[in-house]
């Protein structure tokens, strides 16, 4: 009977997330957060019945789904290029997030130092789902998207990590070592990293002896809740685990031994279960919403969402202008961006209610930490496109994203004629067959030229697109060229410095000039 109770719920929420999903088509707003809008006018007319939102159910079931579909798709090549200000946030900016979260919160609201510090932990984790959402919706620049994306990844990671080494003191009464947490600290970061890396790369290596989309399907769910599991087992950082396991198979294992119509299928079977579960976490925080402990907590509450501003703007404002190359630099308007697009989820929420029950102040940092995890969502949430609009930073122009289509349909022609050569070589099918198959490709592919240059004549910010876009992967071509000839004892890392500098210094990007 309970479990038909329960099968009941799971059909009612699946049902409420289709109906939203499909009203946001017509109305602007962003799906996260209307999700969040409906389970709070849910939770407060009691339409649904109350669905307890557990730490298991987050860090066991949905973490681990959200943390591998992100990293799967994270392409390594704007990992590398995003890499220092990724780092450096993740964890400096953990840290300073911490520090001056907590003490906020101890002389502002005074609330015990100990709590405090647990509090400025576990809110550094960042969830910024619908914004990256909506970012790419715009057409914002990817390099933005990734620091946005890969940072939540990986501040994810390092915020649970400082909130069990700060838990563990507050509980045990042990005096506090810099040296003992730091060390601890690195252990631990660097152990899940190396747990997942190793995964991913053996689980990359077994797709090779089979070509079967469902075991490979089967194969990769494993490997993002073993890598998860196992990192707890070996108490290193599971959520950097499953993020190394799902980088390496996804930018290696995906493309050294799956067939594309095995990726594909991986693919869109961790497109569709990220989607379920993420729609099932913002659906369920807003039914947590009990307003009579939010008004108990309100004074907490404010504190928290003031000091959290600060502490994100400390820590933007405060480190980006260190962290990037002389023509790289982090623009102000993306560091705006940034300030502002660092919503709270999920993690937070979880950590704070994995919280012993004996521990006192544990209503407290549950209702402030929801508190301040609505108020991110609601408002930074609902008005960054406007902040976007208002920046001018929108940079979704027609004739571009139409270039982009027939761009990106010309590749699939040219891959698509690739294969059915692969396949006649095999003797897969007949020459006839490839003929005929060749043929229909082949005008396909003309009309898709003809249509660029079209454009090319119409427009000629499209040409000049496409040659900015040209020199990038040039320069990066140049810079990748240069390491593999350190590499094999033709160039110095000396005279390889003087090169990278040569080339940092020249104009390749078109890129923010308000820096």
């Amino acid at each position: 009977m309970n479990e038909g109770i329960h099968i009941e719920i799971f059909v009612v929420l699946l049902i409420v997330t289709a109906t939203v999903a499909m009203t946001v088509k017509w109305i602007k707003l962003p799906y996260s957060i209307a999700l969040v809008i409906v389970g709070l006018v849910c939770g407060v007319c009691h339409l649904l019945p109350q669905v307890e939102l557990t730490p298991d159910l987050i860090l066991l079931i949905f973490l681990p789904a959200v943390l591998f579909e992100a990293s799967w798709n994270i392409q390594i090549t704007e990992l590398k290029e995003t890499w220092l200000p990724i780092i450096v946030l993740a964890t400096v900016g953990v840290v300073i997030n911490t520090l001056v979260v907590a003490y906020g919160m101890h002389y502002i609201a005074h609330v015990a130092l100990g709590p405090a510090l647990l509090f400025g932990a576990m809110i550094a984790a960042t969830d910024p789902i619908s914004v990256l959402a909506l970012f790419r919706k715009l057409g914002m620049d990817s390099h933005l998207t990734m620091l946005l994306e890969g940072e939540s990844l990986f501040n994810d990671g390092t915020a649970v990590v400082a909130f069990k080494l700060v838990l563990a003191i507050v509980l045990s009464g042990a005096a506090f070592s810099a040296a003992g947490t730091t060390s601890s600290f690195l252990l631990v970061v660097l152990g899940g990293t190396a747990v997942g890396a190793i995964l991913g790369y053996a689980a990359s290596r077994l797709t090779r002896l089979f070509d079967d989309h469902l075991l490979e399907i089967t194969l990769t769910t494993i490997l993002a809740y073993g890598s998860y599991l196992l990192a707890e087992e070996l108490h290193v950082s599971a959520v950097l685990s499953v993020v190394a396991a799902g980088i390496v198979i996804g930018n290696y294992g995906s493309r050294t031994s799956m067939s594309p119509g095995t990726r594909m299928a991986v693919n869109s079977f961790w497109e569709y279960y990220a989607f379920l579960v993420n729609s099932l976490i913002f659906l369920l925080i807003g039914l947590q919403v009990k307003f009579t402990l939010l008004y108990k907590y309100k004074v907490e509450i404010g504190v928290g969402i003031l000091v959290v501003l600060i502490a994100r703007a400390i820590v933007v404002y405060g480190l980006t202008p260190f962290i990037g190359k002389k023509n790289h630099k982090i623009p102000w308007k993306w560091r705006h961006m940034l300030f502002w697009g660092a919503l709270r989820g999920s993690v937070c929420m979880a950590l704070a209610l994995s919280l012993p029950n004996s521990f006192a102040y544990k209503e407290m940092i549950t209702i402030t930490t929801f508190g301040v995890v609505l108020f991110t969502l609601l408002v930074p949430g609902l008005t960054i496109e406007p902040l976007v609009k208002f920046l001018k930073m929108n940079l979704k122009d027609p004739k571009r994203e139409q270039y982009r289509q027939l761009k990106a349909q010309l590749i699939t022609k040219k891959r698509a004629l690739i294969f059915l050569d692969e396949q006649f070589k095999s003797g897969n099918i007949t020459e006839s067959s490839r003929d005929q198959m060749h043929n229909q490709l082949d005008a396909e592919k003309i009309n898709l030229r003809n249509r660029i240059a079209d454009l090319h004549l119409e427009d000629d910010s499209v040409r000049l697109f496409e040659e900015e876009e040209l020199r990038a992967q040039i320069f990066e071509l140049e810079k990748d060229c240069l390491k593999q000839l350190v590499k094999n004892g033709s160039l110095t890392e000396d005279g390889l410095h003087e090169i990278e500098n040569e080339l940092d210094n020249r104009p390749c990007f078109n890129n923010d000039s308000d820096v």
